[in-house]
């Protein structure tokens, strides 16, 4: 959110979306998807398993959430069409995502999208990815070693410094 703040005030067009956490009465129950024009959708609910009603539709299950595949499409995916006047447009897009993760992933044109971002000169990404831990992501380490990216790790010491950091990345790439 600092960082779409910051862009926006340098005149950068930037689209995006990030994840926020659904709690209630203390529990995390899910996470809602939030573009930054401000739409939102849910991206994740905990598992009902109480209904006892079993359901025909493919479920995608990361841990105890089950994903909202077409809510996440309809709401984050329209923030990373690249426009189509993109390629001879002198200004430059940032997209930010929040996040590459098991959740996202299940949405193969959600994965097509962000290659199609990664590809195109016009346009730079501010995305987060998981930290590898146990079985890697294929997608996310493709990300992670993807010869135009810069991973900054974000820790308790360096989380408020990043913002300065990743602006002059950015600047520095943008012009």
């Amino acid at each position: 959110k600092k960082i779409h703040s910051a862009l926006s005030k340098t005149g950068v067009e930037v689209r995006g979306f990030y994840t926020e956490e659904l709690r209630e009465s203390g529990q995390r129950i899910g996470f809602d998807v939030v573009t930054l024009d401000g739409n939102r959708g849910p991206l994740a609910r905990v598992q009902d398993s109480e209904s006892g009603t079993v359901s025909n539709k493919r479920s995608y299950l990361v841990g105890k959430y089950e994903v909202q595949l077409n809510s996440f499409e309809n709401t984050a995916l329209p923030t990373l069409r690249i426009p189509k006047n993109a390629q001879t447009d002198s200004k430059s897009q940032v997209f930010i995502i929040d996040e590459i993760g098991k959740m996202e992933l299940f949405s193969q044109t959600f994965v097509s999208m962000v290659r199609d971002v990664l590809k195109n000169p016009k346009s730079s990404i501010i995305a987060t990815i998981p930290v590898p831990k146990g079985r890697p992501i294929p997608f996310v380490e493709e990300i992670r070693n993807h010869t135009q990216v810069q991973v900054f790790t974000v820790t308790m010491e360096n989380r408020d410094k990043l913002l300065e950091d990743i602006m002059g990345t950015l600047h520095n790439v943008t012009g």
